[in-house]
């Protein structure tokens, strides 16, 4: 399978899902996962998380999470071999004072609509940004792939 139609797959992945996967560390190690709507723009994930949830405390803490889009279980052919594309990710808030803040709200507000709007009212939420520094799409049985996220090109895993 050439890298043209695996990144057109990868990339519908992502392009048919709301949300991600997050996979965060606690302050004593301890691995938690969750998940949250997202806005890819400019190949960064944004998500915009109550500092009451723990996954914004163990990102912000950390600096990183690990992400993951995976394939609906009523389109799998084999729960064993779902298409899933993961990556490892520098986490970084966003300043209500950044230039770039308000236009991102809006963007994700397009995106998801009014809950948006009642959500930028509380003052416990944090917008922050995912940046890939890995990736690894699988797409089913011994199709492992390294992501370049510099091209988004996939390469085999043992690349």
């Amino acid at each position: 399978m050439s890298s043209e139609p695996l990144e057109t797959d990868y990339r519908n992945l992502i392009a048919n899902s709301q949300s991600l996967i997050i996979a965060s560390s606690s302050e004593q190690g301890v691995a938690e996962a969750s998940y949250a709507p997202f806005l890819e723009y400019e190949h960064t994930y944004y998500i915009y998380v109550s500092q009451l949830a723990r996954h914004t405390g163990n990102m912000l803490r950390h600096c990183q999470a690990s992400i993951m889009f995976i394939e609906p279980e009523t389109e799998s052919v084999n729960p064993f071999a779902r298409r899933r594309l993961v990556f490892e990710c520098r986490v970084g808030e966003i300043d209500k004072l950044d230039s770039d803040y308000e236009q991102l709200l809006e963007r994700l507000q397009s995106r998801f609509g009014e809950t948006v709007a009642v959500l930028r009212s509380l003052a416990d939420f944090h917008l922050l940004a995912l940046t890939p520094l890995r990736g690894q799409y699988v797409a089913g049985f011994g199709k492992a792939f390294s992501i370049n996220v510099e091209n988004g090109i996939p390469l085999p895993a043992n690349q």
